[in-house]
Order: structure tokens, then sequence, then C-alpha cells
């Protein structure tokens, strides 16, 4: 049996989550609503009249899609790309955005687990490589030896 390999599966849960927030954005521009707006109408300024939230939301789950599935010139291989705490400083500010749009709570709900899956990685030290390939093995980590 093979070994689950904890950040691809965090990397599909997460462009998961980015795919639905930009589909939550686009479809909060023509219904604009805040998800906490039965206990204050307060945060209606950040959906209309000017859609915000609804940008911001585009925003991040574009960058989540880019930062999970690189193109093959741009970003991969580098050490923003291959790290795993960045992912776990900036995402929890696509489920900030994500939790605050009515349309996005799926989408924030998808990104908690992938960032829990995400630090669950982390604090085992895994790497992140390239997509759709598998980690080489440390030097003198012992992996293949008899």
């Amino acid at each position: 049996m093979g070994k689950l390999i904890k950040n691809h599966l965090a990397r599909l849960i997460i462009l998961t989550a980015a795919t639905y927030q930009v589909a939550a954005g686009v479809h909060g521009i023509f219904w604009p609503k805040i998800f906490w707006d039965m206990w204050t109408k307060s945060l209606d300024v950040a959906v209309k009249p000017f859609p915000a939230l609804q940008i911001f939301n585009i925003l991040f789950g574009i960058l989540g899609v880019c930062w999970e599935y690189p193109l093959p010139l741009l970003i991969p291989n580098t050490a923003f790309h291959r790290s795993i705490a960045a992912r776990l400083a900036i995402y929890p500010l696509s489920v900030l955005a994500a939790a605050l749009l009515y349309q996005g709570t799926n989408a924030a709900i998808y990104y908690l687990v992938g960032l829990g899956i995400y630090f669950w990685a982390y604090s085992e030290g895994e790497i992140v490589c390239m997509p759709w390939k598998l980690p080489e093995p440390r030097k003198g980590s012992g992996v293949g030896k008899v």
C-alpha cells in the first residue's frame, strides 16, 4: 500500500473551494447578500451598491486556482509555490471573504477542510512538488533501502 500524500489531497480540495468561490462571487454580483445579515444590516455596504466583497471573492478564488494548479511556465518550482506555510497564512483570508458572502459559505467550509489537511501535511514535514508528481525522498531518510 502506498502512503497518503496529504498535500495533494488538500490541493484538490482547495481547487474545488477556489472554483466554487469564483462561481459564488459571480453569482453574488447579480444577487448580493451578506451571510450574516440576519443579525446586522451594517455589513450590507460590502455587497451593494458596489460589489466589493464579490470582487474580493472572485480575486481570491482566481488566486487559489492559479496557486494550486499553476501554469507550467509561470510559478512551479518557486519557493512561493512549494510553501505550505504561505498557504496556511493566506488561505484564511479566502475563508473570511467566502464566509461573509451568502453564496460562498460552502467554499468557506471546503477551504477549512483543505486548510486542516494542509496543516496535517505541514506537521508531518511534507513538501509540495509539481502537480501530479510524487515528492522525492530525502537523502538519508532510509526510504528505499533494504
